[in-house]
Parts: C-alpha cells; structure tokens; sequence
C-alpha cells in the first residue's frame, strides 16, 4: 500500500502544473470557456431560441440571455427528466442531482451531464486530493481509506432510463473503479435512503476499516463519529482510526463545529480542507493550510458571473467578470455551464480574498438574511459574531437559526436565536451581550439600529435541548446528503416553526 501510495501522489501532483497555468492566467481561461460552452450548445434547443450561433461577444450574451432561476428552467429540466434530450445541452443527460432546498421546501432537479461529471465533479475531486498532496508531501493518505458520508440513490419515475439523488450519491454512483477502491464502506450502505439506519450500518461497517480520510457535511459527520464512538466505546477517533490525517468537509460554515471535532480528533496534525462543492457544480477549494478562503477552480466547464447584492432584484441588473469584481464585497453567484445552466442564479453569496490569484468565502445565502429593519445581517455575520461569544465564555455551539421579531405595541423590533449547544456557555447573558456586541462591531447597518433600542432592541436567544435541531430536520425529511440547517431567515418561518415543535428553555 505505501508503494501505491507514492505513485498516487506523484500522479496528482502532475496537476498542479494546470492549476497554477489558470491562476496566472484567469480571464483567458474564463474566456475560453465561454467560447467552448456557447459553441457546444448552438444547435440545442435553448442555443436556437436565443441564437447561439450569432453571439459574438460576452455582451451580447448578457443582452440576449435573461438572468435565470430554477423556476424559469424548470419546464425545461421537468422535459429532460422525462427523457428529452438537446433541450438545454447536447450531450444526453440521464443523471439528476436533487438539491437540498433550504431555501424552500420543493426539490430541484439540476441536471448532470457526462461533462459535468467528468470535468467538474470527478475532476474536483481528484484537485481536492492533488492540493491536499501538494501542501503535505509526506501525506499517506492512500495507505488506508476514505469515508464518505454522502445521500441516497432512486430511480425517477418519470422516465426508467432516468436518475437522480442527492448529488454525493450521484457521484458515487458514477465513480471509477480505482476511486471505488479506496472509499468505505460498500454502495449498498453508503446509498441507503433511510439516514438512521444508513448511521448505524456505516457505524458497524467502518469501525474496524483502516480510514485515513474522512469527507462528507460536518452536521452528519458528527452523528456517525459519536455513534462510532458509543459502539467501541473509545474516546475519541484516533483510538478507532489511528492513520486518520485528512477532513474534507463543505455546505456549512465549519466554524460552528471546528471546536467539536478538535475534541473527536485531539490531533494538531490533523488537516481540515474546505471545499465548495455545490449541486449546480464545484467552484472552489481550499489551496492553503489556513482555513477561511478557497481558490476559485476556473478550469471546470464553468463560466462565472457576479452580480453586487445592491443590484439583486433589479430587471436587468449589470453582472461583473472576474477582471471587474473587488475585494470584500458580497457578489451573488451566476453560472454557465457544462450541464446546460445559462446564467444561474444559484442562491449563494461570495466575497473575494484575493484577486491574484482568484480565492473566495462563501457568505450566505441570497434568500438566507435578516433583514426585516435595514440591519443587512448574513450568515457570515452571524457565524463571527457566535464564535467571538463562543471564544470568550467557553460556549460551543452544535446548531441554530435565528429570525426577525417585528414591532409590536410601541417596541423595537429585534433578532430572535434559538441555539443548541455541544457546552454552554459559563456566563449565558455575557454570551448574549457578546453576540449583540460583535454584530454591532461587524456590522454598520446594525449597529445603527440598535442605537438606543430605537429600532432593534437586544437579541432574545433560546437554549434548544439537545437533539433538537436533528428532530425538527428529521420531520422535515431533511436528513443527512448535503441537506443542511437554514441559519437566517428574513421571517419568522423556521423559527416558529422550532417554537411551536418544542418548549425551548430560557437560561
């Protein structure tokens, strides 16, 4: 195994040659994407109606191209998940990943081309392992194997030749035999549609396998670590999987849940690298051992566009390239790419790190704010402003949401949280008055309405028993695969939905 191991690595790290050729030269590479996808797609149906063929530059393509959503695809995608082909790409598409829908309750169904899947995802896959290399030399990750924790497999019943599932299922599904080899444990589990029974067989099947590597959602990650645990009655994972060294882990901010592994894994060594991996595509990974940025992979079939969330919900709002964005503003995402999205919105928000090379954060959602008064306050906001009140009470958090509370009788308005803790905090008010206090830091536009309680007064926070946030997930359908807790909402939906399920406590 440690021979194979040297020849897997010698291999990718041949790629990293080509990943530094699009570092230094970005637009180009964007540039010639563009050309390749437009060209692809001429004679498709989606090409003729806006006339591929006599698009000559990147304008017109914005001129002649609407921005789109799921909705305004979806009768398109719902003819392809019956069996039409050449509709929105020329290649046949017979694989479907189901989104996670935490936007909204309805799946989506993204289509997965045979591009997409080898230029995109497996490619992805195999740049997670080239960096992971390239930044560890002595890394001996093929000398054991890899978990992953992903969704479930089904079969349409629209159409017997047509798939679809989660999208980790979807690859797995599609794997070639040398990646097969070194992944735990069997398809048979691994793509079981029941999550708790999929837990418990993983638990059994794995504990006494060699894993060096661990990839899947950190929330999901977690319960089968302490189910492992509970069975071998070990302490911590390097006593059930003494090689273990890597964590690749995406769809969450992993700050919530950075202090709850470094407990499962009390090793310094072990690496923890972020991937952004989404259903609509693979857009970055993390190329440096500090975490917080990712390299922004250009080379994967998709063209990229950033829309200034200023101009979000405008009819016809003015999109950048990447020669034209700036550091540290928020940008919603829009795709083009080789699975046949034209111009997508896909929901996540991002700020560039760097623009040489091309590294970025994921900061939100465009649908997952508060902003009820005019605070502005996203995801990453939050996720800041809870780890400072973590960081100074010994406080680690497991999950949370928070939401809006309107006017009501001459009262400000406020931020409602409901929060499940791994360990409370010592002093539960200072970690209150912590968090509203580095929000304020953080955030202008909030710190402007909480002047004198005139418009938002100080954040009520609920303590959630233990297994709460699982339970409500669980009766949502919303288990395991890349489905994952909505941490903000500009209404009040998840959280009175929380509040009516259970009697959360005050401190």
């Amino acid at each position: 195994m440690t021979f194979i191991n040297s020849v897997f690595t010698w291999f990718m790290k041949k790629r990293i040659h080509q990943i530094e050729l699009f570092m230094k030269y970005p637009n180009e590479v964007q540039e010639e994407w563009f050309e390749q996808l437009l060209t692809a797609a001429e004679n498709t149906e989606w090409g003729k109606k806006y006339h591929y063929k006599s698009i000559a530059t990147l304008q017109q393509y914005k001129e002649r191209v609407p921005i789109q959503t799921y909705d305004t695809l979806k009768p398109y995608i719902e003819r392809m998940l019956a069996g039409e082909q050449n509709v929105l790409w020329p290649s046949e598409i017979r694989w479907f990943a189901k989104s996670s829908g935490t936007t909204n309750d309805r799946s989506k169904f993204i289509p997965v081309s045979e591009e997409a899947l080898e230029e995109c995802h497996f490619k992805g896959g195999k740049d997670m392992l080239t960096l992971y290399c390239n930044n560890r030399p002595d890394a001996r990750l093929f000398t054991g194997k890899s978990l992953t924790l992903g969704g479930s497999h089904q079969v349409s019943q629209l159409n017997t030749d047509t798939f679809f599932g989660d999208l980790s299922a979807v690859i797995m599904k599609n794997l070639p035999l040398w990646a097969e080899f070194y992944r735990t444990p069997h398809l048979d589990i691994a793509l079981l549609e029941n999550f708790e029974e999929k837990i418990e067989k993983m638990a059994h099947a794995t504990k006494d396998v060699n894993v060096t590597g661990i990839s899947g959602v950190p929330t999901w990650n977690i319960l089968l670590f302490k189910r492992i645990l509970e069975i071998t009655g070990k302490s911590n994972l390097l006593e059930v999987w003494p090689n273990l060294e890597l964590y690749f882990h995406g769809a969450v901010n992993f700050t919530p849940y950075r202090e709850q592994f470094k407990k499962l894994i009390p090793n310094d060594d072990m690496y923890y690298l972020e991937t952004y991996n989404a259903t609509e595509g693979f857009f970055g990974i993390q190329d440096l051992e500090q975490p917080g940025e990712m390299l922004l992979m250009l080379d994967y079939g998709i063209f990229y566009e950033f829309l200034p969330l200023e101009h979000l919900g405008e009819e016809h709002p003015k999109t950048l390239t990447l020669d034209e964005v700036e550091l540290n503003k928020n940008y919603a995402l829009i795709i083009t790419t080789n699975a046949g999205l034209w111009r997508y919105l896909i929901g996540d928000t991002v700020r560039f790190t760097s623009l040489s090379p091309f590294r970025i954060q994921i900061t939100g959602r465009t649908k997952h704010f508060i902003n009820a008064f005019g605070e502005e306050v996203i995801v990453d906001n939050a996720d800041r402003a809870l780890e400072e009140a973590c960081r100074q009470t010994g406080a680690v958090i497991r999950e949370y949401t928070a939401g809006p509370v309107y006017f009501e009788d001459n009262k400000a308005g406020g931020h409602e949280w409901i929060i499940e803790f791994e360990k409370r905090p010592a002093e539960f008010e200072r970690f209150v008055d912590l968090l509203d206090e580095t929000l304020r830091k953080i955030n202008s536009d909030y710190d402007a309405k909480r002047f004198k309680d005139m418009a938002l007064s100080r954040p009520v926070v609920h303590i959630a028993p233990s297994g709460t946030f699982f339970n409500w997930m669980k009766q949502k359908g919303k288990l395991g695969g890349q489905h994952k807790v909505p941490r903000l909402a500009n209404n009040r939906e998840y959280v009175e939905s929380l509040l009516s399920q259970l009697e959360l406590t005050y401190k």
